[in-house]
């Protein structure tokens, strides 16, 4: 009985280490964080319409150059893992390791440009810049600054 109940838990735990390890493996680019990061403000509001979509598209060309199959791809990519995501923490985390203070200023600057996509912004959209505006460790000054003047 004690073995069959030891079997269990090690099967158990060697499955928790392979997803795991298969979870890690899947590397995040900068690019795919950072539109992770936008669809996640898109779809903040509970809808997302082809308005938006092309804007989530100008916005990674304007910030990673890329051509129109590149920006597709990881559109697509970013959907299925906003949809995925629990937090934000994976995506931030890669963007702070690799991009300068003023870089992550201009990423929380493009977040307010989805959310004002639509044309109105609703105040779940604000929370989850703001959110995403901690993680990337800017101070409550720089956030102000990149809030859009009206």
């Amino acid at each position: 009985m004690l073995t069959k109940i030891s079997s269990f838990f090690q099967n158990l735990a060697d499955d928790l280490t392979e997803n795991t390890a298969k979870k890690n493996s899947e590397e995040v680019t900068i690019e795919l964080a950072c539109a992770v990061l936008l669809c996640e403000v898109m779809r903040a509001d509970g809808h997302f319409d082809q308005q938006e979509q092309a804007k989530l598209a100008v916005l990674l060309v304007e910030q990673f150059h890329l051509d129109e199959e590149e920006v597709k791809q990881i559109i697509d990519q970013a959907l299925i893992q906003s949809e995925q995501a629990t937090d934000f923490f994976r995506y931030t985390s890669k963007i702070n390791k690799h991009f300068s203070i003023e870089q992550r200023i201009s990423i929380v600057k493009q977040l307010w440009k989805m959310a004002y996509a639509d044309g109105e912004l609703a105040s779940i959209e604000e929370h989850v810049i703001r959110k995403i505006g901690d993680l990337l460790q800017l101070r409550h000054a720089e956030y102000i600054q990149t809030k859009p003047r009206k």
